[in-house]
């Protein structure tokens, strides 16, 4: 498997021949090349080191990275904090903890077992830009290294009490109504997908008042099943929440930062909504005591559900190119209230400005108990949508943006959006298709959204013909 390097960081398959995924030379590269970029970002002070976070979720491979890392890092004489098992949203706070200039976090989030990754942090526990992260690239590239000599590297601690203090931190935010979810006596299934989810989750819900039920909760790496979150991954889930009576099953992804649930009557909730509820919530909280920031963000393949519900509070919502740093960088620019994917993942800024499921599962609770409804009943008072997922395979990337540019004039009369590929918005029959191209592979991405499945796929279905027909085939 190639190296895949994007702005949502390093990663590959782990083994097999050298330049065959992420190997120890590549890890070893790129972590040297971070440290050498680091000065670009924030001069120390003369004799002061700099200091940097890692933390990693179970995945078999993450001990044997986390050495590596480490070493590496001290060997460019930096100080390290090791986090151990850790969530992605727990390395991130734990920048600010710790006062760090960074982090690293080792996770290859939904990918299968073989995978791994770096995933790099600036000071402020966030994501890297995309200018950030190609001088890392650019830097390990030239493959010209020069250790720090044996007086002048860095330290090694342990910190074992970051996880604490990230549940801590969100039992303490002002929208989390710790009491009203314990009067409500929540019982839920949790399927944590045998990674750091199984550690901090029932943590959270024990403090939330909640009975939690586990499935694949010991973090050993050996993943129950597809860790993606999605409906067909979380059969088990569904089952086990009917089978207990349960008021919710919650999923989360190996490193935390993604959340899925599904209803008491054992079907999906869809993750599309895990960011749509928090968001009627706070918009709710927000107007009832007079707020003024009624201001939402997504990426452009978002459900419009999050639209309609801010403009239903007489809010505003703003739209981001793909990727949890675009999303946080339009986040911090219009000063949104909160913001995320629809893949389920919520960012708060009022906690941090990262993708967090322990954020989500407590808002969401908080809601559900304000609401005294059911996880499906509350579902129902939401904007429905649908959105399929469908792909043009292509012989040669080269034709791409012919494509692109095609669709954009043949749509020319509609709502196009072109920060990040092709977007058309068809606003008064609400539906848009969106089309990107895959860094990877000569393949186009179709993701399609209409009030019923049947439309959202004829709607994919008429812009992939378009596209055939424009390139002869």
């Amino acid at each position: 498997m190639t190296l895949i390097k994007s702005i949502s960081g390093i990663r590959g398959t782990i083994g097999g021949p050298a330049g065959d995924g992420l190997s120890p030379v590549d890890i070893v590269k790129f972590v040297y090349a971070y440290c050498e970029t680091l000065p670009l970002r924030k001069p120390r002070p003369n004799g002061s080191k700099y200091k940097i976070v890692v933390g990693r979720d179970a995945r078999l491979s993450g001990k044997m990275v986390q050495q590596l890392v480490c070493g590496t890092l001290m060997s460019c004489g930096v100080d390290v904090v090791d986090c151990g098992l850790a969530s992605t949203p727990t390395t991130e706070l734990a920048v600010r903890f710790e006062n760090a200039d960074g982090g690293i976090i080792l996770t290859a989030s939904h990918n299968p077992k073989q995978w791994n990754a770096l995933k790099l942090l600036n000071d402020k526990g966030e994501f890297l830009t995309a200018a950030e992260g190609n001088a890392v690239l650019e830097c390990a590239e030239k493959g010209d290294f020069d250790f720090a000599g044996v007086e002048d590297l860095g330290s090694y601690t342990e910190k074992d009490d970051l996880t604490e203090r990230h549940i801590q931190s969100v039992l303490e935010l002002e929208t989390v109504d710790v009491q009203a979810i314990k009067d409500a006596r929540f019982k839920v299934v949790l399927d944590a997908v045998n990674s750091v989810g199984g550690i901090i989750m029932p943590a959270l819900l024990e403090k939330l008042g909640v009975e939690c039920i586990k499935i694949n909760c010991e973090p050993t790496g050996n993943f129950a099943h597809n860790p993606e979150p999605l409906p067909k991954n979380l059969e088990e889930l569904s089952k086990a929440v009917v089978n207990n009576k349960a008021d919710l099953g919650i999923s989360v992804d190996p490193d935390v930062d993604r959340l899925a649930l599904i209803c008491e009557d054992g079907k999906p909730y869809v993750e599309e909504y895990t960011l749509v509820t928090v968001a009627d919530y706070l918009l709710d909280g927000e107007v009832a005591k007079g707020g003024k920031n009624l201001v939402t963000a997504s990426n452009l393949c978002s459900s419009r559900a999050l639209r309609d519900v801010t403009e239903a509070h007489g809010g505003v919502y703003h739209a981001a190119a793909v990727g949890e740093v675009n999303v946080t960088t339009k986040m911090h620019e219009v000063g949104a209230l909160i913001g995320g994917e629809g893949n389920g993942g919520v960012i708060y800024p009022a906690s941090h400005c990262g993708r967090d499921a322990m954020v989500g599962i407590a808002l969401i609770l908080s809601q559900l108990a304000h609401k005294k409804m059911t996880a499906s009943q509350y579902k129902a008072t939401l904007p429905q949508y649908y959105i399929t997922k469908n792909r043009i395979d292509l012989s040669d990337s080269a034709v791409i943006d012919k494509i692109l540019d095609a669709l954009k004039e043949h749509y020319r009369n509609e709502k196009v959006n072109t920060i990040d590929g092709v977007k058309i918005d068809f606003e008064a029959e609400k539906k848009w298709v969106h089309l990107r191209r895959s860094n990877t592979e000569p393949i186009i991405r179709i993701y399609a959204e209409a009030k019923d499945e049947a439309a959202a796929e004829a709607l994919a279905q008429e812009v992939i013909a378009l596209a055939h027909k424009i390139i002869g085939e």
